[in-house]
């Protein structure tokens, strides 16, 4: 799949991103010495198959209708994929991101004349502070020239961190890793399923012990009481009931499902979402978006209150950005 972008949004963007400096290195500030990020390993963690109440009543109108759902026993990856481990795929296959090709200039729908120049470069979504209270994500998206996975804040920014999970990927190079793992991308049911490890979802933001999310108002005051300025390494808080970490903010997951608003009440029984066809984005209308969950390092008391299992947002195939990445599951054990 070639990059489809959201164009009314980022030519806004895009248009401004020439004028702005590389989003400042102290989005990937060191690790607090409070904060102790122990290494974990990479072995998938068994779930076995279970019922469960996915959704929720009362956040967002696109979680419900809460309904008891039946998923089938499989594999996770206990934390999100690395940087040091799609590092390893790049090197054994020789795989070049969307983020780093070309940009076809026809996919925008819209005159050469329309389009900023620096938005017809290699180059993926950044989050960037606003300098005053905002509403608006236009104002904090940039299209950054230069950003991908080796270099999440552009060119002129730091490398990655090996132990931090692999950011500005598309659709097709989550699934061109999976290939080469053994896996695939979960169902958002197995996902949903894996995150509440049995527990109630909870409205209230995790402490910031607890999970990777945005302290302070968003998206000018960031008070980095939990450690982080922008994306921690994986490991850093603690995991939930099935020994997953991170399974709560950090980066939002990409799912295998197609997205649509709500859930469909019948469908309980191993869900797979909506086909392509019957998939809609209201923010992206013209094309079949994909389910994302957990929220990420951005989600706050005032904006995004989806630190949640049962959260969920559309995502550009795409597109690539500096909140997103994707872990893998798995049908049989790999050992």
């Amino acid at each position: 799949m070639n990059r489809v972008l959201v164009f009314p949004i980022l030519i806004v963007a895009g248009s401004t991103a020439a004028c702005q400096q590389t989003p400042e290195a102290a989005t990937d500030a060191p690790t607090p010495p409070a904060m102790h990020c122990p290494e974990i390993d990479d072995d998938p963690v068994r779930i076995n198959g279970g019922t469960f109440s996915m959704g929720q009543s009362g956040s967002y109108a696109e979680e419900g209708p809460v309904r008891q759902t039946q998923v089938g026993g499989f594999w996770i990856d206990p934390h999100e994929v690395t940087n040091r481990q799609f590092a390893d795929f790049v090197s054994a296959t020789g795989y070049v991101t969307v983020a780093e090709l070309p940009v076809d200039p026809d996919q925008f729908g819209a005159s050469a004349a329309e389009i900023p120049p620096d938005m017809l470069k290699p180059g993926s979504a950044v989050f960037t502070p606003p300098d005053r209270p905002s509403t608006d994500y236009a104002d904090w998206w940039r299209y950054v020239p230069g950003a991908n996975w080796k270099k999440p804040y552009g060119a002129g920014g730091p490398d990655a961190a090996a132990n931090k999970p692999v950011v500005h990927l598309a659709w097709d190079d989550m699934v061109a890793y999976a290939r080469w793992k053994g896996g695939r991308l979960p169902s958002e049911a197995e996902w949903e399923f894996a995150a509440s490890a049995g527990e109630d979802n909870s409205r209230e933001q995790p402490g910031p012990d607890e999970a990777n999310s945005w302290q302070g108002v968003f998206p000018v005051v960031n008070e980095e009481t939990d450690g982080f300025e922008g994306i921690a390494p994986v490991g850093c808080y603690a995991p939930n009931a099935h020994g997953l970490f991170d399974m709560i903010g950090n980066v939002w997951e990409v799912t295998a499902d197609y997205y649509r608003p709500g859930h469909d009440p019948a469908d309980t029984n191993d869900p797979q979402g909506p086909d392509a066809d019957a998939a809609f984005d209201p923010q992206n209308p013209t094309l079949p978006s994909r389910v994302m969950k957990g929220g990420s390092y951005l989600c706050a008391p005032n904006y995004c209150q989806r630190y949640r299992p049962s959260a969920r947002q559309a995502r550009d195939p795409g597109l690539g950005a500096s909140n997103v990445g994707f872990r893998l599951v798995y049908d049989s054990n790999r050992d």
